[in-house]
Formats: C-alpha cells, structure tokens, sequence
C-alpha cells in the first residue's frame, strides 16, 4: 500500500513558511528543527524538503543530492549537540515512523534525533513464535 503525499500536512507548511519552527539547521535540501513534544533535552527533527513520505519512498525516489544532504545533515546536528557517545557515556537515537502501523503522524519523512539524556532500551512489541 502507498500513502499519498498530502501537501497540506503540517511539515509542508513549516517548509513553506506557513507554519513558524525552531529551526536549528537548514541546507539546499533538509531542514532540521526542535519538536514541540520533546522527549529528551535533544529532539530534533529532521526532514527532507522533498515530498516524501516515508524513509523507503525518500530512499527510493530521492536524488543521490537529497540523499547526501539529508545524511550529512544528520550527522553535522550528532557533532553540534554533542551526541556522539564517548567510552561509556553519551549516544542518541535515530527514528523514523513509516505508515499507520508504526503510528507515523505526519506523512512527510521524518528523522527524530533523539538525546542528552540516557533514553533506555528501545520498546518493541513482544515477538511471536
């Protein structure tokens, strides 16, 4: 199944200017701004500029420009927030939600940076055999 780009979702309209960000980084084609619902000291959100929905159709149907931009953007906020775990410390976490079973809200591919606070084990429903 495929989800339809929705123009007129919340990201869009941030992307256009419709809706106010705290913007914390912007590049030729991703942007990168605070959540408003955080869940650590750093949650950050990073998206492409592109109409994608999910990180499959963004790794799928993106340029190979789009791709390196958003990665190397990624990358630059891990340095910026002091992210990047050291020894026995430190670390974040990368997430993105894709469709209604993973409860992705917004249908515009997002990346959350999430850090600054130790976030414990990753919830994952339990698995049956």
């Amino acid at each position: 199944m495929t989800i339809a780009y929705d123009d007129q979702n919340i990201f869009a309209k941030i992307l256009r200017g419709e809706i106010p960000n705290d913007t914390v980084a912007e590049t030729e084609h991703s942007l990168a701004f605070r959540d408003i619902f955080p869940q650590a000291p750093t949650h950050i959100l990073v998206i492409p500029k592109g109409p994608y929905v999910t990180y499959g159709h963004f790794a799928s149907a993106a340029s190979e420009a789009e791709i390196l931009d958003f990665t190397r953007l990624v990358g630059k906020l891990v340095a910026d927030f002091d992210l990047a775990p050291v020894g026995d410390s430190g670390g974040y976490r990368v997430a993105s939600n894709a469709g209604p079973d993973a409860h992705q809200e917004v249908p515009h591919m997002h990346m959350h940076l999430v850090g600054g606070r130790i976030l414990g084990p990753f919830a994952m429903p339990e698995r049956k055999v």
